[in-house]
């Protein structure tokens, strides 16, 4: 049973895991590849191409969690509200309320 009622109580918690700059580089660079690659598969209309959006999400996100933040990827205890962090993430560090 997961200790957050909520997504609002578990993101100072998700943010608290992404302390390190290079981490969150990481993220950011990965959710940006899977932007990229839904938008080649929606303009090329092929589907093929989205086998590679958890590859470049999951991957750089992981990569910056064991090599940089050196602690465990919240995805693995909180799937849903991680995914969605992620993405809230993104989009605070494009709107400069999270810094790279």
């Amino acid at each position: 049973m997961s200790r957050y009622t909520s997504f609002r109580e578990f993101y100072p918690f998700y943010l608290s895991e992404h302390a390190d700059r290079n981490c969150r580089r990481m993220h950011f660079a990965g959710s940006s590849l899977v932007l990229l690659v839904v938008a080649v598969a929606f303009v090329a209309r092929d589907a093929r191409w989205l086998w590679l959006s958890p590859l470049f999400g999951y991957g750089f996100a992981w990569i910056g969690h064991f090599a940089f933040e050196k602690n465990r990827p919240a995805t693995f205890r909180h799937p849903l509200y991680s995914l969605a962090g992620d993405w809230v993430m993104y989009a605070d560090i494009l709107r400069g309320r999270v810094t790279l």
